[in-house]
């Protein structure tokens, strides 16, 4: 989703009198919080649309989604679902990618052929370029300012660390998340993120997973001094509003879905790369787990910028 608000920007630019519906699971609605390139928000309630009570959630769904009738669909997903919620809009027509998967283009009216190795956003460009947008240097990503969290002072400096995915491979291990957090004290390091898993948190360790909402997460991103992130939907939040990120890739390529960022930063097997270096250098593409070996690295990296404050000394 945060790889697409740069091509709805981009549409609303080439049509400002258009009416823009985005079709958008619930939880993710607060994302558009305040974004005036979206006219509407139409959910698609996909936990409702599960087991026995599917039908029925489903039938009065469809009913109200049979009244948008646009006059263009764009399936930003690629999917055999999204194009069908496109199909079920009765829109005049429905544009697609020539990635989409799952027999998904069948149902296009018009297929914008991208390249499958550029980035998420590239490739959601040319969807837009398709439907009519100018695609500049200068590009829009939106993004709320986010709530603040109650009971959490903002001051001393501190250090935001995501390191949860849905892919476990791609999170970082208690043992490295304790290792990030003593390498950094007396700083602050804020774990935030969704996971069942029991930390051991050092005394400099803010231990706030689970207990986030979307928006207070992106205040925290928006007020940290820097911001660590397994690949996953936060980092991307975070390259669209500071660089003084660094994601780590463990089996992922940093060219399609890392940060959209040149000024951020990436881990991937043993280096540490910013990310308008990434076209000028070969990166193997086996890669392999973020270790504790790896933290003095990043220490190095992130201490100058985030420098001990002499209230913590």
């Amino acid at each position: 989703m945060v790889h697409t608000l740069p091509a709805v920007a981009a549409l609303r630019d080439a049509h400002p009198r258009a009416e823009i519906t985005w079709v958008i699971n619930p939880e993710w609605a607060p994302l558009l919080r305040g974004n005036q390139d979206v006219n509407h928000v139409h959910i698609f309630p996909r936990g409702e649309l599960r087991g026995l009570g599917a039908p029925r959630s489903l039938l009065p769904w469809l009913k109200l989604t049979k009244q948008l009738r646009p006059e263009l669909a764009l399936d930003f997903q690629g999917l055999l679902r999204s194009a069908l919620i496109g199909k079920a809009s009765r829109a005049r027509q429905l544009y697609g990618m020539s990635d989409a998967r799952e027999g998904s283009r069948l149902f296009y009216h018009r297929v914008a052929k991208v390249n499958r190795r550029q980035h998420a956003v590239e490739r959601y460009l040319k969807l837009a370029e398709s439907a009519g947008a100018a695609v500049g240097d200068a590009l829009r990503c939106p993004i709320p300012s986010g709530d603040p969290l109650p009971r959490f002072d903002e001051y001393p400096p501190f250090i935001l660390l995501h390191p949860f995915a849905r892919g476990g491979s791609k999170s970082l291990s208690n043992a490295v998340i304790e290792a990030i957090c003593r390498a950094f004290a007396p700083t602050r390091v804020v774990v935030v993120g969704k996971s069942t898993r029991k930390i051991n948190t050092p005394e400099n360790c803010v231990e706030l997973t689970n207990q986030t909402s979307l928006l207070q997460l992106i205040r925290l991103i928006r007020v940290a001094s820097f911001i660590i992130s397994v690949d996953s939907g936060p980092m991307h939040i975070a390259a669209a509003v500071t660089d003084r990120l660094l994601s780590i890739h463990t089996w992922t390529d940093p060219r399609r879905v890392g940060p959209y960022n040149p000024d951020a930063r990436i881990w991937k097997n043993g280096k540490i790369l910013q990310v308008s270096e990434l076209e000028s250098i070969k990166l193997r593409k086996r890669g392999r787990r973020f270790k504790a070996r790896d933290v003095p690295a990043i220490v190095e990296l992130i201490r100058p910028l985030v420098p001990i404050d002499p209230m913590l000394v």
